[in-house]
């Protein structure tokens, strides 16, 4: 409620403001005024570094491999993940449907560049967890391969623990995504991949 009644107000602000300024003579905005309107389009657009992501466009079949632990048998499910882009071109959504211990599992995503940090950042909601995943990465020269790092607060102990991702592009139509986790004695493992195959 606190939140619709502030919001409410900076409207009324907005339009008074607007209001006030239509009486007002125009007049050219200052050199400080237009760095900064400048400097905002160029963070706010849009680049080669979001281009890049659009290989991962489109739907795809997947093929998940999950080890619970180190030297553990592997259990391998299916899913579907649907990736668009979103806000023009800002940030690619992945929804992702399938199984986890014939469970269904649904997750949703998004990817996108940082203009001003210069870094990806990822986040993940999925409906087994009530908690965000927020991670920050890199992509090689090549921008075939994007590394991510975040922290995942673990349920048994209540603490967070770090996750090393990679995704690699294989091409048009195969892309992969390892996941390292910490095993039990601290050490990290290869926890999960999920290869995609883009949908004919």
């Amino acid at each position: 409620m606190k939140l619709k009644v502030f919001l409410a107000a900076a409207a009324l602000v907005v339009c008074s403001l607007s209001i006030w300024a239509d009486d007002k003579p125009k007049k050219e905005p200052s050199a400080e005024e237009k760095a900064a309107m400048e400097a905002m389009m160029k963070a706010g657009t849009p680049g080669d570094a979001h281009k890049r992501l659009g290989s991962m466009v489109g739907t795809w079949d997947t093929k998940v491999t999950m080890w619970m632990q180190p030297g553990a048998p592997p259990q391998v499910s299916s899913g579907t993940s649907e990736n668009r882009w979103v806000l023009d071109g800002r940030w690619l959504e992945q929804r992702y449907s399938g199984n986890f211990m014939n469970m269904p599992f649904n997750g949703i995503g998004y990817t996108g560049y940082d203009n001003i940090k210069k870094q990806y950042m990822g986040t993940w909601m999925d409906n087994m967890s009530t908690s965000v995943m927020i991670s920050n990465g890199t992509t090689s020269s090549a921008a075939n391969t994007y590394e991510f790092t975040s922290t995942v607060d673990d349920p048994m102990t209540g603490k967070s623990a770090p996750m090393k991702e990679k995704v690699t592009v294989v091409d048009a139509d195969h892309h992969m995504m390892e996941m390292w986790g910490p095993a039990p004695d601290g050490t990290m493992y290869k926890m999960m991949q999920i290869d995609y195959t883009r949908k004919k």
